[in-house]
């Protein structure tokens, strides 16, 4: 794969790919065309183009994609070949949501331990999995080749837990909470805000009842 830089917008359209893909394979399905999938996913069979040839293209004229051949090379793009190990830091509701949610594991993200600094919280397990103190945080990282954390602590905590993880030698940071984290160029964030996808929903509602109110 060319080493060129890639999009935002190409990479957030990655796992839609692979989402969808897997649907096909569940259908047995196995070859569609641009336009096809372009009508599932919707978005133009230009752009569907675009994207793939950014990694090498994996169509062929007059035949469309294998879908299990593009699936297993979309999971390949997207680092789901191999297993990543992962913690979770706060162990409150959504701390044990994400940490109940069996998913992950299908796709490679392996939860490894739960973490907390409520001493009411230690010993007690979500799924097998045993939440622990901070002060384990450093020797568990180590042992078991952390690769991600998820912070689902309040923010004026993040930062400094942030800090702390860059020490310890993690690389990404799924970030709940809500506040934008400064790490190193060489650590990755994802930053999930709650609250503004709801906005950004309210909003694509608002613009749904205008445009039903135009057509009265």
């Amino acid at each position: 794969m060319d080493s060129k830089e890639i999009s935002q917008a190409v990479i957030k359209r990655l796992p839609r790919y692979h989402r969808y893909l897997g649907e096909l394979i569940e259908k047995g399905i196995e070859r569609i065309s641009s336009n096809e999938l372009s009508t599932r996913m919707r978005v133009t069979a230009s752009q569907i183009r675009q994207d793939l040839n950014n990694f090498g293209g994996f169509g062929q004229q007059g035949y469309g994609y294998n879908v299990k051949f593009l699936y297993s090379e979309m999971g390949k793009i997207l680092g789901l070949d191999r297993q990543h190990n992962m913690i979770i830091i706060g162990s409150g509701n959504l701390g044990q949501a994400l940490a109940n949610y069996v998913a992950f594991e299908k796709k490679g993200f392996i939860i490894k331990g739960l973490f907390d600094i409520n001493p009411r919280l230690e010993g007690l397990s979500v799924r097998g999995i045993q939440i622990m103190m901070i002060e384990e945080l450093e020797d568990f990282i180590k042992e078991n080749n952390i690769e991600i954390a998820t912070l689902t602590i309040p923010k004026d905590k993040a930062g400094d837990m942030a800090d702390m993880l860059v020490k310890y030698g993690i690389k990404a940071i799924w970030n709940f909470a809500h506040v934008d984290l400064q790490v190193p160029d060489d650590v990755v964030v994802e930053n999930v805000h709650l609250s503004d996808s709801l906005m950004t929903l309210s909003y694509k509602l608002s613009c749904y009842e205008i445009e039903n109110q135009k057509k009265m």
